[in-house]
């Protein structure tokens, strides 16, 4: 299913009433996390790879994506929490750092979504610090068009327009995360604060 009505998909679902459209079925994520799976696996054979995600999120991704990948892969968890004027200031705290030593190891962080990108790029910069063999990028979506900091993103699964999404570990104040597919939530839902 591509692009349409969320009032169609589940006709008097409870979850869908804060949904203005599908914009990426859950089918179509499917396909491209297995497709980014695939890649992944043929370029770190025979790699230490270690999967970093950012709570809570990525984890939805992270998951779906390590089951695609046919390696053996280490999954690590971070929590950040963004602070300043409207969270736009790039300013980021470390709330749950690692639980191993990331020395020598080939790690791939997995993002869902990059914005501005200056929470990702202190991310990249805090794990390059590190001392890993590497570090790479790969998010679920790309909004490219309010981007501030350059980030190297070596695997991308959709870019999307300017517009708010949830589901697929996305949320709005911790809703939505639960929805099997990427939604454009309805602005009376986010302007109404």
């Amino acid at each position: 299913m591509s692009r349409g009505s969320a009032k169609n998909f589940f006709e008097g679902d409870p979850l869908l009433q804060d949904i203005e459209e599908v914009l990426i079925s859950a089918p179509r994520l499917r396909r491209r996390v297995a497709e980014l799976g695939k890649q992944i696996t043929a370029d770190y054979e025979g790699r230490d790879l270690c999967l970093v995600t950012v709570l809570r999120g990525g984890a939805f991704f992270l998951v779906d994506l390590a089951r695609s990948i046919h390696l053996p892969v280490s999954i690590e968890f971070m929590a950040i929490t963004s602070y300043g004027p409207q969270s736009q200031t790039g300013a980021v705290r470390i709330t749950k750092d690692l639980d191993e030593g990331v020395s020598g190891r080939h790690l791939l962080i997995v993002e869902d979504i990059v914005d501005t990108g200056l929470t990702l790029s202190y991310i990249y910069r805090n794990l390059q610090r590190r001392g890993p063999a590497s570090v790479a990028i790969c998010v679920l979506l790309d909004r490219p068009y309010r981007r501030i900091a350059d980030l190297p993103i070596a695997y991308k699964g959709f870019e999307i327009p300017d517009v708010f999404v949830v589901g697929y570990g996305l949320d709005w104040r911790q809703k939505h995360r639960n929805l099997p597919f990427i939604g454009v939530l309805k602005p009376s839902v986010y302007e109404a604060g």
